[in-house]
């Protein structure tokens, strides 16, 4: 049987990480795209990002744990 690939809401957890001096906060995980909405916590009028989830730190994809 194929499992449905849900998307992950991930605002409840407060997640936030840095990629080259700009600091990230996590919104939600697309399973089926591997990819993660940020939201920018330096520049608030950027508005939301899609980020693929390689490029994350090591340290976060571990508390998000894609299965």
């Amino acid at each position: 049987m194929i499992k449905k690939k849900t998307n992950i809401d991930l605002r409840a957890k407060n997640i936030t990480f840095e990629i080259k001096n700009e600091s990230f906060k996590a919104i939600r995980f697309y399973h089926a795209k591997m990819t993660i909405d940020v939201i920018s916590l330096d520049n608030e009028k950027e508005g939301i990002k899609n980020i693929p989830f390689a490029h994350i730190p090591k340290e976060i994809k571990k508390i998000i744990k894609p299965q």
